[in-house]
């Protein structure tokens, strides 16, 4: 009997696990040889593992571990026997608790007992086997089989399974398991799930790595820490503390065991995937039809806890990645979860965030594959959008899930950023801007509701400094492409009544342009309206002017605009969102769009300039920031704030140069110190060294107290304490990043909190209904702004359209070729000239409308341009010498408005 054991241990000691399958724990004649003949009560001498021949030769590290498993199976098997005995009634063993002769013991003195039976090489009974009620137990000469009581699977009992089909050369078996669990959603809910703690566990871990050699001490002492630990754990949770042994059922923690399922998934496909990969893909489609439509019509399981679990192991599958698993098995997985409670969802993106931080890449790959290829060979119309193609909108949903986890799983600033500052109450108020007069208007105000998921998890991306998953790497350009955004806006603004899905409420996944083509239906549709309160008022004898219109004069613009733009805040602050209309004094051009390009250009030139005082311009980023010494009014700062506004309500790009910093506080979020390194790189570095330096002599080092110095823009030097009595205090080891923290606060917040706090107030007044803070991350904000930094005119040429001239035109064959020709400066005037700015729209040139219209034949006139309809009007020159003459004539000395 003792060769039986030693090849049972044989055969799995690659099962290093202490536990056993309750059913499974009589596993003597492991290999299916037939025991049942022998007698019941026969014991087995256990296996001894005998020392080398060789004393001083010490062992391998893979011989180790096989020696210390085999020697965890027979304790294992000497716990079971003082705790469930071996079944026997007439069983004779003093140690074993079917003899009677055994005092029941609690499961920390068992597993003591267990290891020092071990050591002493005691009597081990042979358990009985489990025999199926079918078979006629009297027969002798048929062979027991073992009844499977527990349909689960789990890492040992696939480990069993992959060694038997390998003896009998057939998969069979393997086939008809992974069928019968992976189909089956209740089997699956207990299928790899952690084994509740042990107290044969805790006390092996507390044994040595020798296990053949311990005394009585050394389980005593065993024992005695184990029993200390229970105490503990007894009284931490009589104060309703959570033990650290008991399996923790937070939000983000789940009953199953991955690193068992990861392990399993390595066995299994380390076999010929095309023995099992049918039978596989064939039961998660069965299981992700089931689990939709329990969750969509049934809901029989929308409250298990661990629902979660199912998700999890199809998503650990290694294979999901290749292509029939992406094509057949994937897009099932998406619609199951697009149905999941939204708890449930929120659950599933703590839990991958957590646990499976390495996979999220490979399935935002796979998704992102999914959706390009069906938008690809999908054949949309007028009657079948993408809007119907439920892979699409299901795997975007699924999309969102990594998206969350991949920000959660990222470094995250605090959420006390997202706290403004309050005013102080001493502080002189000197904005004209103030609260408006009283009006007739009482619309409620429509702001967009955030994303529930967001509130769910109590996460906002203005959180994310670094996410797992770069944000530009969740774009899909393709599906951007092919959204119908007049539909995709009806079905966000009336995503309540209409239930319709909107890729609006996903904008991670849709390119800064297509979203910036949702903000502009957005403002569009708010400039209609005001429109048509227009027209209501004046019909009941209230007439106002449906349009938003400024007329100033060029030589005293900010002094107009700031007159005209407070009397409209004060009248009415809804009326900014109406559409602007400028008009420039002594002028005669009409504006439908270039004279308002104009004068945000002239306004910003204007408010910018060093000599104005309101901002500083910092060499080393050549950006402006907020003069916390300037001695205008508030009323400035929110003048510049309400264009800032409008540019972006009025779809139009400003050249200011502001730091990401300054976005962000826009939409929120106050400023750090990681925000440093873009705002002062050379300060962002010296502080950096400071939290970083090792020394000892750090004082003396640094000699750098809490008070800090810095410079107006006339030079004038002024101190300020970070904290009482400042100077008293020496930056140290132990305070340097409260050190870091205050001043980065102090320079990007506090010492510039008045002249911001009105900035953000004209452009709120503009932006406070937009779903601009909804849709656009700061850094894509500043791209709204100032446009993109890509001057590539290849992708102009490639974009531009024709009147009168076609590609091949010899003109404009020229004209391209003394543009690509040009240096930068000369090409931004163009842009200038031709379209009214100088700045590359969202999306690069290629999303720029530019029109090349013929203007009668060769003549001496100068080039013209419809800035409103980025027209250009060429006439068709007789050489490319004189273009060029022209052309720089006409972008080098353009100013003004006229009628032609």
């Amino acid at each position: 009997m003792t060769s039986v054991v030693k090849r049972n241990i044989f055969l799995r000691r690659g099962n290093l696990s202490v536990y056993m399958n309750p059913a499974n724990r009589g596993c003597g004649g492991g290999d299916g040889e037939d025991t049942s003949s022998k007698s019941s009560s026969a014991s087995v001498k256990p296996l001894t593992i005998k020392p080398s021949a060789n004393q001083d030769q010490p062992l391998s590290p893979e011989s180790e571990i096989m020696k210390r498993a085999a020697a965890k199976k027979l304790i294992e098997r000497y716990f079971y026997q003082v705790t469930d005995g071996c079944g026997d009634p007439e069983c004779d063993n003093a140690n074993c608790v079917s003899s009677g002769k055994l005092k029941h013991m609690k499961p920390n003195e068992a597993a003591a007992m267990a290891i020092q039976l071990f050591s002493q090489e005691a009597r081990l009974c042979e358990p009985q086997r489990k025999i199926a009620r079918t078979q006629d137990i009297s027969a002798k000469t048929t062979p027991a089989i073992e009844v499977d009581i527990n349909p689960s699977l789990n890492e040992e009992k696939l480990s069993e399974i992959l060694e038997s089909c390998k003896r009998e050369n057939s998969y069979s078996k393997l086939i008809h398991t992974i069928g019968a669990v992976f189909s089956n959603m209740e089997i699956l809910l207990i299928s790899f799930v952690k084994k509740p703690n042990s107290p044969l566990e805790e006390i092996l871990s507390k044994a040595p790595s020798n296990l053949q050699n311990l005394k009585k001490e050394d389980i005593r002492t065993m024992q005695g820490d184990l029993d200390k630990d229970e105490d503990s754990q007894e009284e931490a949770e009589k104060e309703g503390e959570s033990s650290s042994q008991s399996q923790s059922t937070g939000p983000d923690e789940i009953t199953l065991d991955l690193e068992s399922l990861r392990r399993a998934y390595s066995a299994l496909f380390a076999i010929d995937g095309k023995v099992f990969e049918s039978a596989l893909i064939n039961a998660l489609i069965t299981l992700t039809g089931t689990v939709e439509l329990d969750l969509k019509m049934f809901r029989n399981f929308k409250d298990e806890p661990n629902l979660v679990n199912i998700f999890l192991i199809m998503l650990e599958l290694p294979c999901l990645s290749s292509y029939e698993y992406m094509e057949r098995v994937l897009p099932g997985i998406c619609r199951a979860a697009s149905h999941l409670p939204l708890s449930v969802q929120a659950k599933l993106v703590r839990v991958l965030a957590k646990h499976c931080t390495q996979k999220l890449k490979s399935l935002l790959e796979s998704l992102q594959q999914i959706i390009t290829l069906k938008v690809i060979t999908s054949p949309f119309s007028q009657e079948y959008t993408v809007y119907d193609e439920e892979t699409v909108t299901a795997a975007t949903r699924m999309v969102k899930i990594i998206f969350y986890a991949s920000i959660i799983a990222g470094v995250l600033d605090s959420p006390e950023l997202r706290t403004e500052e309050e005013k102080d109450p001493t502080e002189p108020e000197d904005d004209h801007f103030g609260e408006p007069v009283a009006s007739s208007d009482t619309r409620e105000p429509d702001v967009t509701p955030p994303d529930p998921m967001a509130e769910e998890l109590q996460i906002n991306f203005l959180d994310s400094r670094k996410p797992v998953i770069p944000f530009a790497e969740f774009y899909n350009e393709p599906l951007s492409d092919v959204i119908e955004m007049d539909k995709d806006y009806t079905h966000f603004k009336n995503r309540d009544s209409l239930n319709r899905f909107s890729f609006l409420s996903h904008p991670f996944i849709l390119t800064p342009f297509t979203r910036s083509l949702g903000l502009y239906y957005d403002n569009r549709v708010r400039m209609y309206s005001e429109r048509r309160v227009s027209i209501l008022q004046s019909v009941v004898g209230n007439p106002t002017s449906p349009y938003l219109r400024l007329r100033v004069k060029r030589d005293r613009i900010i002094e107009d605009a700031l007159v005209e733009l407070e009397v409209v805040a004060m009248a009415n602050p809804t009326y900014l969102k109406k559409q602007l209309v400028v008009e420039f004094e002594g002028e005669q051009g009409i504006d439908e769009g270039g004279v308002s390009k104009e004068f945000f250009q002239l306004v910003v030139e204007e408010i910018f300039n060093p000599d104005y005082g309101m901002f500083t311009h910092q060499k080393e980023t050549e950006t402006v920031w907020f003069n916390p010494t300037s001695f205008e009014s508030d009323a400035q700062f929110t003048l510049i704030g309400i264009v800032l506004g409008l540019a972006i309500y009025n779809n139009v790009i400003l050249d200011v140069h502001f730091p990401m910093v300054v976005y962000s506080k826009l939409m929120g979020k106050k400023g750090c110190f990681h925000d440093l390194k873009d705002w002062n790189p050379t300060l962002y570095a010296g502080l950096k060294e400071l939290l970083e330096y090792e020394g000892d002599d750090m004082e003396d080092t640094f000699v750098q107290t809490f008070r800090i110095c810095y410079q107006d823009i006339f030079g004038n030097t002024f101190n300020h304490d970070l904290k009482e009595d400042g100077d008293q205090i020496l930056v140290n080891k132990n305070n340097r990043q409260e050190f870091v923290d205050l001043y980065a606060d102090f320079l990007l917040n506090k010492s510039i909190a008045k002249q911001f706090r009105a900035f953000r107030k004209g452009f709120r007044m503009v932006t406070d209904e937009s779903p601009l803070h909804i849709l656009f991350r700061p850094e894509e904000v500043e791209q709204l702004v100032c446009g993109s930094k890509n001057f590539d005119f290849n992708a102009l040429e490639a974009a531009t359209e024709y009147d009168g001239f076609c590609a091949d035109s010899p003109i404009i064959r020229q004209f391209w070729s003394v543009v690509h020709e040009l240096p930068i400066e000369s090409k931004r005037r163009l842009l200038q000239f031709t379209t009214g700015s100088d700045r590359v729209p969202v999306g690069g040139m290629s999303k720029l409308k530019f029109i090349i219209a013929r203007q009668g034949p060769d003549s001496d006139r100068l080039p013209t341009a419809h800035t409103c309809f980025n027209v250009l009007l060429l006439p068709e020159y007789e050489s490319r010498e004189k273009l060029l003459d022209r052309l720089l004539k006409a972008i080098n000395y353009s100013k003004g408005f006229g009628m032609l």
